[in-house]
């Protein structure tokens, strides 16, 4: 009988430990309640926000090999008035990696958004948007890559 109640205090520490350890993230994301929104009830919105204007927002690869790997740096610049905090960059498929820095980017300062498309498995059109989720006002940008996957 004490080895019964022995088992079952071990697995309902186990599950405890294991409950408790979901929620750390470990993958070098921010959380993303890094991101608020600056609007007020009383309709005032604040004006010291950041803001993320990218060079281009769009890239076409052109012609791609299937199994090719090709990738393409967006540039973008802080111009707002307060640092720009990446919280997350989502891809819609594992296909498309993104790259993106961890840092805040300070007023004026610029830095790139790298992101790299596997074609193995794809052929044809390929166009696929990589949503940015940041602390401005929208907090999401889309930025989206393009290419014509050929097979041999």
């Amino acid at each position: 009988m004490s080895k019964c109640k022995s088992s079952i205090r071990f697995i309902l520490l186990f599950l405890t430990l294991v409950f408790c350890s979901c929620n750390n993230s470990s993958d070098g994301r921010l959380p993303s309640n890094v991101v608020t929104n600056p609007n007020t009830a009383s309709g005032n919105k604040e004006t010291n926000l950041p803001v993320i204007e990218f060079e281009k927002d769009i890239h076409d690869f052109g012609k791609v090999i299937q199994g090719e790997k090709v990738s393409f740096g967006f540039k973008f610049k802080n111009t707002g008035k307060a640092d720009l905090v990446i919280a997350q960059v989502n891809t819609t498929c594992g296909c498309t990696v993104p790259k993106y820095p961890k840092i805040p980017i300070k007023p004026g300062e610029e830095n790139v958004i790298t992101v790299m498309f596997d074609s193995e498995g794809k052929k044809g059109v390929q166009n696929k948007p990589i949503t940015v989720v940041t602390n401005c006002q929208p907090p999401n940008a889309v930025i989206r890559i393009k290419a014509m996957v050929i097979v041999l």
